[in-house]
């Protein structure tokens, strides 16, 4: 019993394994939270409603990924690296690369959010064609200053490896979002009105005010109490290393971002090519994006737990030179989330009728469900291998791997979705997390194989 005690103490000195511990419990209990509350909002609002939904999606990735999504990796490196140089001590300096991300990311989520309000009629009717989004847009575009101020949070916390603080965030945003939306609709109902699913849109930008100021509340006590000094590097270098690192980053992410908004707005269009009425493509989209996608992403809060946390890990152990602690690390993860794959695989190819019957009321979202379980082992892996690849400065090889992934989807949707239907777009789901994962092995045995620990 003794021997069981140390062990585990040994195991939560470490911060990869303590890290993912608490991403993945935090992320399993967020995301099902999320998952009910997408059963919740498919059965109160319906098919064609979950379509119209998922169809700002295209605009809040475009916001994410200019505003945030490359300063947040951005900050995590570079933080992690300052940390590694002070041995792991919470210095002044190590809150640079989050000062600098702040001065960047908020005037341009404040722009998004301009050009989101006031465009937002052109953008739902000419980009996304469909003039029911137009409200929704309006609604959301409030959101982003909240989203680029969290994520330099979150960067910081990783950068630092402390997990836990985000994940409560990210809980409390689930919790405030579903609390809303349940408020709302309950009081609609109760008097008799049709809940409009402008309602969900309200609970995410709410969530998303809320986690924000959760972030802000448990970052501050990490502020330090005299003036900053940048001991290690000049501020003036700090904005250079992190424009150098999130510029790049973020033009990655806008391009498979723009590339991914093609493909969602490309397949309502290609599912009327194939004969179906506009309430028939958005309720099949819907259905897709809205109901079999989450439940098959469902289990990713375990794979991304571990990316998350592999990335400064990853950094610090390559800035340092300990190739082999990286070879070790990396080993040990992809068989991990093989692992995961393939049980998961096995579930949604033999229960996903059933699943999507039993928890949506849909049998096309169980059919779906079971098409799809057949990329899990490929979609797990994938996302460890790029958390890995971007801890090795791979970022420009990973933007390219994911422009062929996603034009090889783009050509099933417009080639394969007029001629077999939906069927036609999960068929290149899985051809293009089949080449994703090829291209990132290769790259990483290459990369693995080729740098060595100087001591040899």
């Amino acid at each position: 019993m003794k021997a069981t005690l140390i062990k585990i103490k040994e195991l939560a000195k470490r911060p990869l394994i303590t890290g993912t511990l608490i991403l993945t419990v935090t992320g399993l209990v967020s995301r099902l939270i999320g998952f009910f509350y997408r059963i919740y909002l498919s059965r109160l609002f319906g098919e064609e409603n979950m379509g119209i939904y998922q169809l700002i999606s295209p605009v809040v990735s475009l916001a994410f990924s200019l505003c945030a999504a490359g300063y947040q990796t951005a900050v995590s490196k570079l933080t992690a690296e300052m940390a590694a140089c002070h041995d792991g001590k919470n210095t002044g300096s190590s809150f640079w690369p989050f000062v600098a991300s702040v001065t960047i990311s908020l005037p341009l989520s404040a722009a998004c959010t301009l050009v989101t309000y006031l465009l937002a009629s052109p953008i739902g009717c000419l980009l996304l064609k469909e003039p029911r989004t137009v409200p929704l847009l309006r609604i959301i575009a409030f959101s982003f200053p909240f989203v680029g101020i969290h994520a330099c949070i979150n960067g910081w916390f990783y950068g630092m490896k402390k997990a836990g603080l985000p994940s409560l965030a990210q809980i409390i945003e689930q919790l405030t979002r579903v609390g809303c939306v349940f408020l709302l609709t309950s009081k609609d109902l109760a008097m008799g009105n049709v809940p409009s699913i402008g309602t969900a849109v309200l609970g995410l930008a709410l969530g998303e005010l809320v986690s924000m100021a959760v972030a802000v509340l448990t970052f501050l006590p990490f502020l330090p109490r005299k003036r900053m000094h940048s001991s290690a590097k000049a501020p003036a270098k700090i904005y250079h290393g992190l424009l150098g690192m999130a510029l790049p980053l973020t033009a990655n992410r806008l391009t498979l971002t723009l590339l991914g908004s093609m493909e969602s707005v490309a397949i309502p269009e290609m599912l009327r090519a194939y004969g179906y009425n506009t309430e028939t493509a958005l309720s099949v989209y819907g259905v897709l994006t809205g109901m079999a996608l989450p439940l098959v992403f469902f289990p990713n809060a375990l794979t991304g737990s571990i990316s998350v946390m592999l990335l400064p890990m990853i950094s610090e152990n390559a800035c340092l030179g300990k190739m082999k602690e990286v070879r070790s690390l990396t080993l040990k993860t992809l068989r991990y989330c093989l692992w995961i794959g393939l049980a998961c695989l096995g579930t949604f190819v033999l229960f996903g009728p059933f699943l999507g019957s039993a928890m949506f009321r849909s049998p096309l979202a169980g059919r779906c469900i079971r098409t799809l379980g057949w990329i899990c082992p490929f979609l797990y892996l994938d996302t460890t291998l790029s958390g890995i690849l971007q801890g090795l400065g791979m970022a420009g090889r990973i933007f390219l791997i994911n422009v062929l992934s996603l034009l090889l989807r783009l050509a099933f949707v417009y080639l394969a979705v007029p001629v077999f239907g939906i069927r036609g777009y999960l068929w290149g789901m899985l051809a293009g997390q089949l080449l994703l994962t090829l291209l990132y092995v290769l790259s990483l045995h290459r990369l693995l194989h080729v740098k060595k620990d100087p001591q040899k």
